[in-house]
């Protein structure tokens, strides 16, 4: 696994408000591949992503309620299915527990979760309608 991490997820209760926030509040500008309930802000190499918090759950496949979400995911952007499935063997191999097994999913790509050792929730994504830069820098 390469050491990078492309995109943060924060799982937020009001998309609106937050977007009001990070739009007109702080004048961050939204990437153009965001659009209805997602929204992406490139931070220079990583990309912030703001998702509806229950919405998140559902695909990590986790209750909002509770200790089991904290309402952040950190992705790790593989460049084909095959690199998510050998990304996910090798974190199991080290301890880290697969929460989602890798599968085809409904935004087109493909996909899994794992909690690190300390409980941090990974997605390890496949996109195909994304590209890398010469420095490895996912490119929305």
């Amino acid at each position: 696994m390469r050491q990078k991490i492309n995109i943060i997820t924060l799982g937020v209760a009001d998309l609106a408000k937050s977007l009001d926030f990070y739009e007109n509040g702080l004048g961050w500008k939204k990437s153009a591949m965001s659009q209805g309930d997602i929204a992406f802000f490139q931070m220079g190499g990583i990309v912030l992503s703001l998702y509806p918090r229950e919405k998140l759950a559902e695909d990590v496949t986790i209750d909002t309620e509770g200790s089991g979400f904290s309402g952040v995911t950190i992705a790790y952007n593989a460049k084909s299915e095959g690199e998510v499935d050998e990304v996910l063997q090798k974190v199991e191999k080290l301890g880290a527990t697969i929460v989602k097994k890798a599968q085809k999913v409904f935004w087109g790509g493909y996909s899994g979760y794992f909690r690190d050792p300390d409980g941090h929730l990974f997605e390890v994504a496949y996109n195909p309608f994304v590209e890398f830069d010469e420095n490895d820098n996912l490119m929305l």
